[in-house]
């Protein structure tokens, strides 16, 4: 080997350099393990000691800040804590760009775009379409009715529509830059140990991963607030009565008045005493009877600015009322421009909420708005109340004065709503305020005025924000997942190190100190790279261990052939080591797994991008051990005339004689095959597939309860409460639910996730003995063993993307790698018979998830994680596939004695040894990882373990039939011709 001196000296290098990149993480891990031992527990004292040591030298001159930055990054199925996706509505970002236009041609596009938005698709893009189609030419872009308004200068009414959505994509590209700032500066002040933010390219996506979080509800409130501060002056009960008297008088005419339940009444008094005023005695005496809306809706006190009361879970239906034509025409003069408006909720009195009108305008803008606010932070009032003081600019400061003034002078309230809900509604006792001072009030906590107070300090957000995707996990199940993934590597690392001793002899011990190499540049890339470790990612890692020892056992049959026909040890392993030898087989194989890896990549997110991660680093990095580290040693035991012989004394002679007509089977494995493949798609009719949320949306729980519970018991009660169809399944343990619903998915915001954690505590708590509060069943916190362990949801828009990106990496992996063999090949033979191999791989895999999800102890269900799975079998089935086909083109190419057939099964039976190796190696590390991995990953591991064996059969009983079969007469004789002329 030329420059043998120099790939050492870079070997030492490297391995100088991943050992000093890892020592950050040792050092982080030992600090944050300091930390929690102070905490005892308490994740707010444990992040304040972080907080005070984060600027202190801990490590060769770094700070732990610094330190932290450079440690490999745990995800959240390892740490534990919240990761969101983020949808900035480009919807409401187009309406504001347009002026909020009553346009009908624009207001139905949008409508359109909404409803057909194709998997994978931008919401702009998709508003393009449905405005090309719905004016047909009638109306431009550049409308002043639409984009060239006084708000959008950039829009000349001259410009083409091209033009235009040029304009439009720049500005909505600003507005979620815009986005993505003001929640850096949220998260930032949130207080958790490396948040992570990302922009998921141009969708409007906004990934966000709060490792440790643990106040779920807390969480998804501070991301999707969009901090549209509004200050607005308000009607009193007084003049609304007459309005509320109509309403009611209307709605028994036309609604068919319902029962009132017990706890309606327990909070909601239907009786209209309290209105005391002459203008409202004709609807108190409507009310007597039943009526559809003060069965429901209390109203306020005389001269008050509170409108009435209402438990929250009938607010919908009021607000429906409220916006019908015939009640909302009863509204005259300036009250035709009214916003009613809810309160927060009180937690003195929880599950109601108080209704606030506000004077409202033809432009429906808020007389001062928070865009004024210059300054926000937490405070206490005179009394000791938490509240958030605010400081206002010159220009708020004129309007404010002006506006308390006002009430002043008419003894008015100032309704101060934030995200239309009104936090406070105060008089104005003292007179015009001066200064631009001003303050929110309310039923606040002290965590609840920090979060005020930091989101509006950090602004509001262009558009509303809706999450989209969500995954949950507690700490609990973070740490078990690491103790799974240390024990499955631990025990795979072993017994391949012992496999490769057992078979190769002093050579598996070369094969054996390259695979540790391997794994310390491994880790050392990920940390150079700040790459995130997920458990998938040490799936990865584990399966890396046992592909890296494949190119160790090709180079070493390769030298054990050289040796048997007496070449000399040098000779052996040169030969073994040039590209005639091992080296085209182990880079064509490596290079279509490569493929595979990145495709997954792409398309990938979230844990299966990390598992790609590790696959692909895993790849390098072992490529250079074995091309390099193991070339070293060989040669190092050459020159010292050492008696290696690449077996030991009882694996000598296997399967040195073997010979067997693979191609006289062809028929029976096409018949096996053909059984197979239409079995499974008689599977697919019948049963089809467990379609997991990633595909089709939904919400999932794993919930966690003391005793065994029964699943039916379960599934019907949890059905009765969200009024549709709920599926449970035992996970893991039998005192362990998978709970999957698809109640409001498509429901975005911070009620409607407490709502369905309520509807679950609600009906959950009774299979607990213990007394278990919401609280403690929905939050995460350190040893947490009970109630809600992981939870996740994802929205029907980003399931049909997932599905999308799915289905293109799986039909982009097969296109990829077919036009890499065919170039690599030059036969599109081999190319065709790889690519039938492989998926006839993948519609036997899905078979046996179709017909067993139904069936097996633990979950088979389609998701990205078994997208994951599958691209990883299509790595590995072409992988097995190209080492068989390089041999045979080997053989085809040299003079092999025999006719076409024979010289195919003799390419088969030479490489029989190193198949079996691999597959063996492989197949165990799986078996490890599918007993020791974790429930959470063992339908993906299971997936990998099918696809395996079945891929080690298709290589051999498939793919070489079908290019024996696809390779026409006459060049098969051309072949044989050849190889007689050579005798």
């Amino acid at each position: 080997m030329q420059n043998k001196g120099l790939i050492k000296f870079f070997a030492i290098i490297l391995a100088a350099v991943s050992i000093y990149q890892l020592s950050f993480t040792f050092v982080s891990n030992k600090v944050q393990d300091d930390a929690k031992a102070f905490a005892n527990g308490n994740s707010t004292k444990e992040l304040a000691y972080l907080d005070s040591i984060g600027k202190e030298d801990v490590f060769l001159g770094y700070t732990y800040n610094q330190v932290r930055d450079k440690q490999i990054n745990k995800g959240l199925d390892l740490e534990g804590g919240i990761n969101v996706i983020l949808q900035i509505s480009v919807k409401d970002i187009l309406k504001g760009l347009a002026n909020n236009t009553d346009d009908a041609v624009f207001n139905k596009a949008l409508e359109v775009a909404t409803k057909e938005q194709q998997g994978n698709q931008d919401y702009l893009d998709a508003f393009f379409v449905a405005f090309e189609k719905e004016s047909n030419g009638s109306i431009k872009l550049s409308s002043p009715k639409i984009f060239a308004n006084r708000n959008f200068s950039e829009v000349k009414t001259s410009m083409t529509d091209d033009e235009v959505k040029a304009q439009v994509k720049k500005k909505v590209s600003d507005a979620i830059d815009s986005a993505f700032g003001v929640l850096t500066k949220r998260i930032d002040k949130f207080g958790v140990v490396q948040p992570n933010l990302q922009k998921l390219g141009q969708s409007g996506r906004i990934l966000v991963e709060l490792p440790g979080a643990k106040d779920i509800d807390r969480v998804k409130k501070l991301l999707q607030s969009t901090a549209q501060l509004e200050f607005w002056e308000v009607y009193k009960l007084d003049d609304l009565a007459p309005f509320l008297g109509q309403a009611s008088q209307i709605l028994q005419q036309t609604e068919k008045a319902e029962e009132a339940k017990a706890e309606t009444k327990d909070t909601v008094n239907s009786s209209l005493e309290s209105l005391l005023v002459d203008k409202a005695e004709d609807s108190a005496a409507a009310a007597k009877g039943n009526n559809p809306l003060f069965e429901i809706f209390q109203p306020g006190f005389q001269g008050g600015p509170i409108i009435g009361m209402a438990a929250t879970k009938d607010t919908a239906k009021i607000n429906s009322y409220f916006k019908r034509e015939d009640i909302r025409a009863n509204l005259t003069g300036d009250l035709r421009f009214v916003r009613f408006a809810w309160g927060k909720e009180n937690k003195s009195n929880p599950g109601v909420v108080e209704l606030y009108a506000l004077k409202g305008n033809k432009e429906n803008l808020a007389p001062l708005s928070g865009s004024v606010i210059t300054g926000a932070k937490d405070d206490f009032d005179q009394l000791g109340k938490p509240i958030v003081s605010m400081q206002m600019d010159a220009k708020g400061s004129r309007i404010w004065e002006d506006l308390t003034r006002k009430a002043y002078e008419e003894r008015g309230n100032i309704a101060i709503v934030l995200d239309n809900v009104v936090y406070s509604a105060p008089t104005v006792t003292t007179g015009a305020i001066s200064g631009g001072n001003s303050q929110i009030s309310g039923s606040f906590d002290v965590t609840e005025t920090k979060d005020l107070a930091n989101v509006l300090r950090a602004g509001k957000l262009p558009a509303s924000a809706d999450i989209v995707q969500s995954e949950v996990v507690g700490p609990s199940l973070g740490q078990e997942a690491i103790d799974n993934g240390i024990t499955s590597s631990l025990v795979g690392l072993l017994l391949i190190s012992f496999w490769m001793i057992f078979y190769y002899g002093k050579a598996g011990w070369y094969a054996n100190v390259a695979l540790a190499v391997n794994l310390l540049l491994l880790f050392g890339v990920l940390a150079s790279l700040g790459a995130v470790l997920t458990l998938p990612g040490i799936a990865g890692i584990v399966l890396t261990m046992g592909t890296a020892v494949d190119a160790n056992i090709i180079i070493y049959e390769r030298a054990k052939e050289e040796l048997r026909i007496g070449k000399t040890l040098g000779e052996s392993i040169k030969d073994a080591f040039s590209w005639k030898g091992a080296m085209s087989s182990i880079i064509d194989a490596n290079v279509t797994t490569f493929l595979t890896g990145l495709v997954l990549l792409i398309f990938g997110t979230g844990p299966v991008k990390g598992f790609a991660t590790t696959l692909l680093i895993g790849i390098l990095t072992s490529l250079f051990t074995a091309i390099f580290i193991t070339r070293i040693l060989l040669d190092w035991a050459a020159n010292r005339n050492s008696n290696l012989t690449f077996n030991t004394s009882i694996t000598k002679n296997w399967f040195t004689k073997f010979d067997f007509n693979f191609l006289a089977k062809k028929k029976l494995a096409y018949i096996i095959s053909g059984i197979l493949i239409a079995g499974s798609f008689v599977s697919f009719a019948v049963n089809g597939l467990d379609q997991g949320i990633d595909f089709v949306g939904g919400r999932t729980f794993q919930v966690k309860f003391e005793n065994k519970v029964s699943v039916e018991e379960v599934k019907s009660v949890l059905s009765d409460a969200f009024g549709s169809a709920v599926d449970a399944k035992v996970f893991g343990s039998d005192s362990q639910l998978r709970i999957t619903t698809k109640y409001k998915v498509d429901a975005h915001g911070v009620e409607v996730d407490k709502e369905v954690n309520q509807i679950l505590y609600d009906n959950l708590k009774k299979f607990y003995t213990t007394d278990i509060s919401y609280e403690k069943f929905v939050n995460s916190y350190d040893g947490k063993e009970l109630g809600v362990l992981q939870a996740s949801k994802v929205g029907p828009t980003i399931a049909k993307d997932i599905k999308t990106n799915s289905y293109w990496a799986v039909l982009g992996s097969l296109v990829i790698v077919f036009l890499y063999l065919m170039i690599s090949f030059r036969r599109w033979q081999f190319s065709l018979g790889a690519v039938a191999a492989v998926t006839h791989d993948v519609i036997i895999v899905l078979g046996i998830y179709s017909v067993g999800y139904s069936i097996a102890p633990f979950q088979m269900e389609m998701n990205q994680h078994f997208i994951a799975a599958i691209l990883t079998v299509i790595g590995y089935s072409l992988n097995d596939t190209v080492i068989v086909f390089d041999r045979v083109r080997e053989y085809l190419g040299g003079n092999v004695k025999g006719d076409f057939n024979s010289i195919v099964n003799q390419s088969i039976n030479t490489t029989l040894s190193r198949t079996i190796n691999t597959s063996l190696t492989v197949i165990v590390v799986l078996l490890i990882m599918f007993i020791f991995g974790g429930e959470s990953i063992r339908g993906f591991v299971f997936a990998m373990l099918v696809g395996i064996i079945v891929g080690t059969y298709s290589s051999l009983f498939i793919a070489t039939p079908i290019l024996v079969d696809t390779v026409s007469a006459k060049d098969k004789k051309a072949v044989e011709e050849a190889h007689n002329a050579a005798e």
